[in-house]
């Protein structure tokens, strides 16, 4: 599967935010952990075939 894109890691981080109460100068922080968070996601894809690796 392919890089989280930019789109994908926004929405992700901004529901991180939000669920953090929405604490203000911590951007990079929450979009570090949306970033992280989603290529996780890949790795642990359990449809994973010598063509998604």
């Amino acid at each position: 599967m392919p890089d989280p894109t930019e789109r994908e890691i926004r929405e992700r981080a901004h529901r991180l935010w939000e669920q953090a109460g929405k604490p203000e100068g911590r951007e990079e922080e929450f979009w570090n952990a949306a970033e992280q968070e989603l290529r996780n996601e890949d790795k642990s894809n359990t449809l994973r075939t010598p063509d998604t690796l």
